[in-house]
């Protein structure tokens, strides 16, 4: 195992995390569940390596600045203090309907709320772990945006996404786009590579039963950016082969 490395993936005792986790774990990888909920990491660890996956669960709550700590702490004391990929998985949506929000009436607490899981978190969570990524041979950085964090395609009448308005989600989808952006421009002319991935509509919690995509399909665009060989794209915004505009 050790040949492929090690993956950290957020908010992976579910949904998209979990299935990366899954499909991280058949490629050689092993990998560190991180969950909010320690119990729920521990049965989905457990799951997996039933399958024979290489998986250890972490307690992270992505904004507590003491679980990243923790995290932090634990590959450095466990693993060399390299870490090769990092997932920015954990996602959180404030939003009731896909279709009927009025953005004036969206409460301010809920934007924070949204704000310190979806943006601040994946900031402070890769610059804890960005020394341990530097020391892998080709570090690896996942921010799992969405399509609705598309400017262009929110602004563009006639677009697929242009009534979809949830203001605290996409705008914070948006400027996780823009951490991306601004991590792969410092990181330019080193080996890691940094880009922001939009899965699909897939059949998840947050997905609802009414998407097209399995988690299986979802996933695959997250776990292909995180093995992206050495000549791969970085500061990009991609679903499957296809650049989204940001």
């Amino acid at each position: 195992m050790d040949e492929m490395g090690v993956v950290l993936i957020s908010g992976a005792n579910k949904g998209l995390g979990f299935e990366t986790a899954r499909q991280m774990g058949k490629m050689g990888y092993k990998v560190l569940l991180g969950s909010r909920d320690a119990e729920k990491g521990k049965a989905a660890a457990e799951a997996l390596r039933k399958e024979g996956l290489d998986v250890i669960a972490v307690k992270l709550d992505v904004t507590s600045q003491q679980d990243i700590n923790a995290v932090a702490q634990l590959v450095n004391e466990e693993f060399g203090g390299v870490l090769d990929v990092l997932i920015n998985n954990a996602g959180l949506m404030v939003e009731k309907s896909w279709t009927n929000n009025i953005t004036s009436e969206i409460k301010a607490d809920d934007v924070r709320a949204t704000y310190e899981t979806n943006v601040i978190a994946p900031f402070a969570l890769t610059k804890a772990l960005l020394p341990a990524l530097k020391k892998s041979k080709a570090g690896r950085i996942v921010n799992v945006s969405s399509v609705l964090g598309s400017m262009t395609l929110q602004a563009t009448k006639g677009s697929p996404i242009y009534t979809t308005k949830l203001f605290a989600y996409n705008s914070s989808k948006a400027a996780l786009n823009m951490l991306t952006i601004h991590l792969a421009h410092e990181l330019r002319g080193t080996k890691i590579k940094v880009n922001s991935a939009h899965p699909g509509w897939a059949k998840t919690d947050m997905g609802g039963s009414a998407a097209p995509l399995s988690v299986e399909d979802g996933a695959k665009t997250i776990v292909e950016l995180a093995t992206l060989p050495e000549d791969g794209p970085t500061g990009a915004y991609i679903h499957g082969s296809e650049t989204i505009p940001w």
